[in-house]
């Protein structure tokens, strides 16, 4: 059986939904990364990169949260839209830039620490971000979905970001993307996606981000390269 190690964050969640969706059976596997348990040595076996998510597919591994839905989207049939090129264009987007900038958003708004002047940073991911967001959905304005006529994995990618949209840019970021709202209200309704979105609660997470997660999670904080 597929094996799939995750946590609750994004990047983890997108791949549950579309586990969730296609009926693939899978065995979930925790990796509490506020414990560290990303960076033990059966874990890096399997992501040297020391991230979720991750699969192992009877021997096949693969890393990514986007490798991962391209791969399952092409082993399964289920979800791949048949315009490629625009695919691709699409979910390299997530990838590349959403993802990303994202993360960085969260970080600089959240967990970069308080005592230190991050005016530069925090402002150029939340422009960033704000920019990501606009460009999607400006191109969602007069489509229902990202690719094509039908609900794909660029969508599922897109969703596992976007649904966390006022924890990056705050509590009315929404009301200016409506086009994105719409279709994350939407993917949020489905059955599959409240399941992926439980998923973690079947399982137990630290939750305290204390100084052992921040050393974890942060490694930046206490290792100076340059």
């Amino acid at each position: 059986m597929l094996k799939f190690y995750f946590n609750g964050s994004p990047n983890p969640t997108k791949v549950a939904l579309y586990l969730e969706e296609s009926g693939l059976p899978f065995e979930p596997v925790k990796i509490d990364t506020r414990k560290g348990e990303q960076f033990t040595p059966e874990f890096l076996k399997i992501n040297p990169n020391g991230k979720v998510p991750a699969i192992d597919d009877g021997g096949t591994i693969v890393f990514d949260s986007n490798a991962i839905l391209l791969y399952l989207a092409e082993k399964t049939g289920k979800f791949l839209p048949s315009n490629r090129a625009e695919l691709l264009s699409w979910l390299m987007f997530v990838a590349s830039g959403l993802g990303p900038f994202s993360g960085q958003a969260v970080h600089f708004k959240h967990f970069a620490p308080k005592d230190q002047n991050h005016d530069y940073a925090h402002n150029r991911y939340q422009y960033e971000t704000d920019r990501h967001y606009k460009v999607l959905d400006g191109h969602l304005k007069d489509r229902r979905y990202m690719v094509g006529d039908s609900y794909s994995i660029v969508d599922m990618a897109l969703w596992g970001w976007a649904r966390m949209v006022p924890f990056k840019l705050g509590d009315d970021a929404f009301a200016r993307y409506p086009n994105v709202k719409r279709l994350v209200d939407e993917i949020s309704a489905r059955p599959p996606a409240a399941r992926a979105i439980a998923l973690k609660d079947k399982f137990t997470f630290k939750a305290e981000m204390d100084d052992e997660a921040r050393r974890h999670m942060f490694g930046h904080m206490t290792t100076k390269v340059a």
